[in-house]
């Protein structure tokens, strides 16, 4: 039954699952996750690697739960974990409320994006996953738990990779809505990106720089405002170095630009701007393979001068790379955790032989470092690795041996890169 499956979103990775199940309610899920030796839940897809795979059976959630609640008074919205941001972002635009911050890809699902870490971009701005204040799950006994902040390892159980079980519900803090403006700024000199990195990703509400390493700029710098304060003001005609970009700049960044969020600094809702991507289009470039590094934003000059070293060989295998900042949280597995961040984004081209050989390459440059990969792009760290860069990991590794006794809910990914 594996190709009934099929593939993850860009179509470079295959699940090897026997069976996917599409459980509507918490009776169903259970009788799954008892009934089988290996279960693990699958979201939109969108990770690069197996993460989300195992030899037993995958649970879709698109079709678990029921609509969005909120509670304008403590507010909180609670929501079906297979909720994609997007659908909800505009609920929440509908109504007057936003999150505080969105992924490049409004197409994942909330709970995939918390289990993983997934991040918008900003200095003060936490992953996706901060937002969260409660959770319901179904453990690896099937046993449905709710914990929240209250919980004293509720810092364990939010970016969790699926180890502790598998998420019904998620709640997550709210605010009143606001609108973002979203300018370009093309040729952006390295000299001023590493002399001035504080200032440049600190100019902006949410700042992204992309690069494919080459030259003495960076080809493009997003800057997305917010307009909290009133009408939008005149943005300057250099900043840092960099120009002023015409109002159709993404084209110069990505092949075609037709699936992008409005730039030319118009001013929109927030769920239309904080997103690089339109819900209503394929994200990004759909062909690729994906990896990101975070590492401590202090020493952001020191990486970023690393991996240039390294210039002429990424490039041939590159489409674009994004460098985003994170602030630092307190959630055990996630790679901002007590560290404000730089994430260090490679889009690559699907040449998986070309990328397995690089990986490495990057990885010993970064890792004086102590660089922390996303959990769903490609990485070539193993457990002993990835435990040395959480001082939780063994509180974590504790936890996922208390709510899965019967390591249902492990696979090989678990084993390889948290030796679990």
């Amino acid at each position: 039954m594996t190709d009934q499956i099929g593939a993850n979103w860009a179509g470079t990775y295959e699940y090897t699952a026997a069976r996917l199940e599409h459980p509507s309610t918490v009776d169903e899920l259970r009788a799954i996750v008892t009934g089988t030796d290996r279960v693990r839940a699958l979201g939109t897809r969108h990770s690069f690697n197996d993460l989300a795979d195992t030899a037993g059976t995958l649970v879709s959630l698109a079709d678990f739960g029921d609509a969005p609640e909120f509670d304008t008074e403590r507010m909180i919205v609670s929501v079906a974990p297979g909720i994609r941001y997007g659908d909800l972002a505009n609920w929440l635009q509908a109504r007057g409320f936003a999150l505080h911050n969105m992924g490049s890809l409004p197409h994942i699902s909330v709970a995939g994006a918390i289990a993983t870490g997934t991040h918008g971009s900003g200095n003060r701005n936490g992953n996706l996953s901060t937002a969260v204040s409660a959770l319901e799950l179904v453990t690896g006994d099937g046993e449905l738990l709710a914990v929240d902040r209250s919980h004293p390892e509720f810092d364990g159980f939010v970016v969790a990779l699926g180890a502790l079980g598998i998420v019904t519900r998620v709640t997550l803090d709210i605010q009143p809505t606001f609108d973002i403006r979203q300018d370009v700024y093309n040729d952006l000199p390295w000299s001023s990106v590493l002399s001035e990195f504080e200032a440049i990703t600190g100019s902006a509400y949410s700042v992204s720089l992309f690069t494919t390493w080459v030259g003495d700029s960076i080809p493009a710098m997003w800057l997305k405002t917010r307009m909290d304060a009133g009408e939008p003001t005149t943005m300057p005609p250099t900043l840092f170095g960099a120009v002023a970009a015409s109002p159709d700049p993404q084209r110069s960044i990505a092949d075609g630009g037709d699936n992008m969020t409005v730039f030319g600094g118009i001013p929109g809702p927030w769920s239309e701007r904080l997103p690089h991507f339109r819900l209503d289009s394929t994200p990004s470039n759909g062909d690729e393979i994906q990896t990101e590094y975070f590492v401590d934003r202090a020493r952001s000059s020191e990486a970023l001068s690393a991996v240039r070293q390294l210039a002429e060989a990424i490039a041939p295998h590159l489409h674009v790379t994004e460098l985003r900042t994170v602030a630092a949280d307190d959630l055990w597995l996630s790679p901002a955790y007590r560290r404000e961040s730089l994430g260090i984004h490679f889009t690559w081209k699907n040449e998986p032989e070309a990328v397995r050989a690089l990986l490495p390459r990057i990885q010993a440059v970064l890792a004086p470092f102590d660089a922390r990969p996303h959990w769903g792009k490609w990485n070539s760290l193993e457990a002993p690795d990835v435990a040395a860069l959480y001082p939780r990991a063994a509180d974590f590794a504790r936890l996922a041996e208390q709510l899965d006794p019967r390591h249902r809910l492990r696979n090989p990914y678990l084993a390889r890169v948290l030796g679990l």
